[in-house]
């Protein structure tokens, strides 16, 4: 299968990096490939909220994301990381899917991980961020859940390699496509 892994921390090497790393490399090892995309790394501009997309499913602002919507597009897996930040998502996930709108109906029958870290190690923390993921899955075809990686009580850089969820990321790649057995 291909894995597009969306990687929306603004810090480089961060917690949610090194789970991205950990769920791609278990999937690698059963024979999937990756592709992994660091959104700090790309030119994205907010929508604008033109429409002209409605027309003919093409963005007029013109930077990284057709890219970026082709290979989840392609994929059959994606996984969506975020660090939480005042208790919703990062801006950079946030203005990747808003700026999907040109063509989310492509993006059908795929599986979608989700990967969250937060400093505070209540899980209620992630809801509100999780909801507005879910909320974008609710807008597309046939789009699952197919599971959530929660690394809470993670703050400082580093902190993740004594977390439980540094080994449940690594464990879901590899068994990717598999049955999920609920949330961590």
């Amino acid at each position: 299968m291909k894995v597009v892994v969306i990687r929306s921390s603004p810090r480089k090497d961060g917690n949610s990096d090194v789970l991205c790393d950990q769920f791609a490399k278990g999937a690698m090892e059963s024979g999937h490939s990756i592709i992994n995309i660091h959104l700090r790394k790309k030119k994205l501009s907010p929508c604008n909220a033109c429409y002209g997309c409605m027309k003919d499913h093409v963005c007029s602002i013109k930077d990284d994301m057709a890219d970026i919507l082709r290979k989840m597009i392609e994929a059959d897996v994606i996984v969506m990381a975020t660090p939480i930040y005042f208790y919703s998502l990062s801006a950079q996930i946030k203005i990747l899917i808003d700026r999907c709108l040109s063509n989310y109906r492509e993006i059908k029958d795929k599986k979608f991980y989700f990967i969250v870290t937060a400093a505070d190690p209540q899980r209620e923390a992630a809801q509100a961020a999780l909801m507005s993921l879910r909320g974008f899955l609710g807008c597309l075809e046939h789009a699952e859940e197919a599971g959530v990686i929660y690394s809470m009580g993670a703050w400082d850089k580093g902190d993740i390699y004594k977390h439980p969820a540094y080994l449940e990321a690594y464990e879901s790649g590899k068994r990717l496509g598999g049955e999920w057995d609920g949330a961590y």
